[in-house]
């Protein structure tokens, strides 16, 4: 199986989210998107009171802290097994 694929963008996402915080009702708004609730909560627990531009910057912060963990578990690698060669008794 393919992984899921998004049906909304981030923009659409904050949109909806401040619908919800203009009044109308979380089952309304649910219902008209055709998302479950659990799905709109979830975004407003990871968007909430969040701009696009921010949603945007976080994205690349995430991406990056991605490429520096990756980086920096390659490098450990790379010393314990250095490590490792240079305690072997030759």
């Amino acid at each position: 199986m393919g992984m899921k694929t998004k049906r909304f963008t981030v923009e659409q996402i904050i949109r909806i989210s401040r619908e919800a915080h203009a009044g109308i009702k979380v089952v309304d708004l649910c219902r008209t998107h055709k998302i479950s609730n659990v799905t709109f909560y979830n975004w407003r627990s990871k968007y909430g009171g969040m701009e696009v531009s921010n949603v945007r910057r976080l994205k690349v912060l995430e991406t990056e802290n991605r490429q520096l963990k990756n980086l920096l578990a390659d490098a450990m690698l790379e010393n314990k097994s250095i490590k490792d060669v240079l305690a072997k008794k030759w």
